[in-house]
């Protein structure tokens, strides 16, 4: 079983090497004024266009994509609510940059953090989730890292949750897509980045507007997210996604010398992507796709559900006909299991090549069984052997 998951891994990793090549090969150059791009379809993850997207770069403010994947993380899972009061440490509060101007033990709602991050970068409010979620920002950033290593990011490295500039904290155009990508897992994010104005202390003589530095937001129809990013050294960057239809896709710009060499950019990318290709929904997050026996479990059986939206991408006018469905689940599963262990492997095949493949997922807990139900179900067996 593992030789068939290598494997599998291989022939996906080839198919990713073949996707970049024809994106390069077959696509206009899109971003003529970027260090480096990229551009994908967020459901399959397959390369549109790039360009040196795979270069190590300072990513800037984009950092906080990653901040806001273990914040929502954390939501999904239950580890944190949105009500839950997260104060201000003197550290926190010292951040410069792009701020909302939190005050040493000031205390707001991981909600308004989260709307102080998402529309505002907001890098003091970064660092108090990081010290709310990780104990400390080190220990943010080592979850952060962590989340990196998980997702197959090989050219990412963070010292910190802003993306203030510090040696050794860097990351590409590819992996930050990638970032995206995990991010939108959560619809609800985009009701937070895709909002363009806010404001926060509605209640206090301290009122406060924010403005997304996401222009897109506004001025792109369809646009509702990802995260700008500029430092000196970074130049001018963006993660923009965007939906029409059935389609969502991640446009990513790093080194523009000017924000309106950005935008424009990200603006003829996610153009060529929506005049060119379509998307076709196949299964939503969180659908039962299987289920497999668990030993030694409470329950005996666990559900195995999608880890995110799995859709099939096509040129505009292809068929989508021919498609096959392939379930490769892990074998002798035992308790116990946590809601989100990935369990197995779903791959579709068009015409027998691979263009799709996701994770699933266990879709609960399932925790050891106690020896009382165990000896219960040793005696039921033994008596329908009899």
């Amino acid at each position: 079983m593992k030789k068939g998951f290598s494997m599998l891994f291989m022939v996906c990793f080839l198919c990713s090497i073949a996707q970049g090549a024809y994106a390069k090969e077959n696509s206009p150059d899109l971003a003529p004024q970027a260090k480096s791009a990229v551009l994908i379809e967020r459901d399959t993850g397959k390369i549109l266009y790039e360009k040196n997207s795979d270069e190590q770069l300072p990513p800037a403010s984009m950092t906080k994509i990653m901040t806001m994947i273990l914040i929502m993380e954390a939501l999904d899972e239950g580890k944190l609510k949105l009500s839950d009061k997260v104060r201000t440490s003197e550290y926190a509060a010292s951040m410069g940059g792009s701020q909302i101007f939190l005050e040493p033990g000031e205390e707001m709602t991981a909600d308004e953090m989260l709307r102080g991050i998402a529309i505002g970068s907001g890098n003091d409010a970064s660092v108090a989730m990081a010290e709310h979620l990780g104990g400390s920002e080190e220990g943010f950033v080592d979850l952060m890292n962590k989340k990196a290593g998980e997702l197959g990011l090989k050219n990412t490295h963070f010292e910190n949750t802003t993306g203030l500039p510090e040696k050794g904290h860097y990351s590409t155009a590819h992996d930050m897509a990638i970032m995206g990508k995990e991010l939108l897992k959560y619809e609800s994010i985009t009701s937070y980045t895709g909002k363009y104005e806010d404001y926060l202390r509605t209640d206090t003589d301290k009122k406060f507007w924010l403005v997304n530095t996401n222009r897109l937001v506004k001025f792109y129809p369809g646009v509702d997210g990802v995260k700008t990013g500029f430092t000196n050294e970074a130049k001018y960057c963006l993660t923009a996604t965007a939906k029409k239809g059935n389609m969502r896709v991640i446009a990513v710009v790093m080194g523009a010398e000017t924000p309106k060499d950005r935008n424009s950019q990200v603006t003829k990318m996610l153009d060529y992507a929506f005049s060119q290709y379509q998307t076709h929904p196949l299964y939503e997050r969180n659908e039962v796709i299987g289920v497999e026996k668990v030993s030694k479990g409470s329950d005996q059986s666990v559900n195995l559900v999608t880890s995110e939206p799995i859709s099939l991408l096509t040129k505009k006018g292809e068929s989508t006909k021919n498609v096959t469905k392939e379930v490769i689940p892990k074998k002798n599963l035992a308790a116990p299991l946590k809601k989100g262990d990935v369990l197995g492997m779903l791959v579709l095949k068009k015409d027998g090549d691979i263009v799709a493949k996701s994770p699933l997922t266990a879709e609960k807990d399932i925790e050891p069984a106690g020896w009382w139900s165990l000896f219960k179900r040793v005696m039921s067996d033994f008596t329908k052997a009899g």
